[in-house]
């Protein structure tokens, strides 16, 4: 028997500081919560064929409870697993599923529908889709972040609207076209404009904005040896005038927020709620997190207060990175729903999402 307040296992257990008992004991708790969401008592698990008495269940019970891996929400209730807990089991304790062929076809259907192929109506609509397909199938909120443009530059130019004012033109070789207007130097000739756009023309082509200009500070000071006056000031006007590819204006897909009222049974569950509607409102920190799941080889992970925008909702977030052909990433899906989601069903759910996806992305539907 353990000593009084003295738990065999620290604040920060590991599984390795578990006994058999105390591991077995903690797994059920967490599997029933994940089910039904409902504490858990010590004469409830005796029933479920441990060969210890409610007595012994209690003490291990208040073991973990020490250990910070198990919580008691009432007074006289059973446990639940805390955030550390839910992270613990997830780690080391829970048996991923894997997607059945029905599944998967539905997936590929719904995104090959909306994929820009047979009559669909372009990637936008297929990372809409996804997102309402996660929130459907997973029962949470499906999240999806648009991709960081990148596609190389097709071709620039300048023209001339006027005696004090150019069009500086970017096209992409993914079709998109960006315009800015620029202030014309006076006295500045068509010879001149065409001595801009050529120079430009062959540092750019085929090469992303972002990471062709980041280079280029550099090449400035030999450009104003091999330019004139103007053209040079035409170059350094029209490389900080084009956003480019990473500086655009990110989409942030959010689909099924209803999906989250469902288990909201009590006034602290709509409250939690109320408070995730909240947080589902901060684009710019909900694309920075997607964004960190970036750097994952797969399926990221965060629980309640691991990432500060859900510390006060609880909330949890499963997401995948999807990729291009060439394996780089180019923006994030997920779902968001309460702490105690079905991490078994929606890990390989999210990640075969994303990497359909990517497959899209190139083309490859199959």
């Amino acid at each position: 028997m353990y000593a009084p307040n003295t738990p065999p296992f620290g604040p920060t257990a590991g599984l390795s500081t578990l006994d058999a008992r105390a591991r077995d004991i903690f797994r059920s708790i967490v599997e029933s919560y994940l089910a039904n969401g409902e504490p858990v008592g010590s004469r409830t698990l005796s029933q479920r064929g441990f060969s210890l008495s409610p007595a012994s269940i209690r003490n291990t019970m208040q073991d973990l409870t020490l250990a910070g891996l198990l919580a008691a929400p009432h007074t006289s209730a059973g446990r639940i697993p805390t955030h550390a807990g839910l992270r613990l089991f997830v780690d080391g304790l829970l048996e991923i599923g894997d997607l059945g062929t029905e599944e998967r076809r539905e997936i590929d259907a719904r995104l090959a529908a909306n994929s820009g192929k047979h009559g669909g109506r372009g990637f936008e609509e297929a990372l809409n889709e996804a997102s309402a397909l996660l929130s459907g199938l997973a029962g949470g909120a499906g999240i999806v972040a648009s991709p960081v443009r990148d596609a190389g530059v097709k071709h620039v130019e300048f023209v001339a609207l006027g005696h004090d004012q150019a069009l500086a033109v970017l096209v992409a070789d993914d079709g998109t076209v960006e315009n800015r207007l620029m202030p014309l130097a006076a006295g500045v000739t068509p010879s001149t404009l065409q001595e801009a756009s050529n120079f430009l023309n062959a540092r750019l082509k085929g090469r992303p904005l972002a990471e062709a200009r980041s280079e280029m500070r550099g090449e400035l000071d030999a450009a104003r040896r091999d330019l004139n006056v103007a053209a040079a000031r035409l170059v350094e006007d029209g490389l900080a005038a084009w956003s480019g590819g990473p500086e655009r204006e990110r989409a942030l897909i959010v689909r099924g927020r209803a999906n989250l009222l469902h288990d909201a049974e009590t006034a602290a569950d709509l409250d939690r709620v109320r408070t995730l509607f909240d947080d589902l409102e901060q684009k710019e920190q909900l694309i920075g997190l997607l964004d960190g799941v970036n750097a994952a080889q797969g399926v990221r992970i965060f629980i309640g207060a691991e990432t500060r925008l859900f510390s006060l909702s609880g909330s949890a977030v499963i997401a995948a990175p999807y990729m291009n052909g060439r394996q780089r990433v180019l923006g994030a899906i997920g779902v968001i729903g309460p702490a105690r989601l079905n991490y078994a069903r929606i890990i390989p759910l999210v990640d075969y999402t994303a990497r359909v996806l990517g497959r899209m992305l190139d083309g490859q539907d199959s």
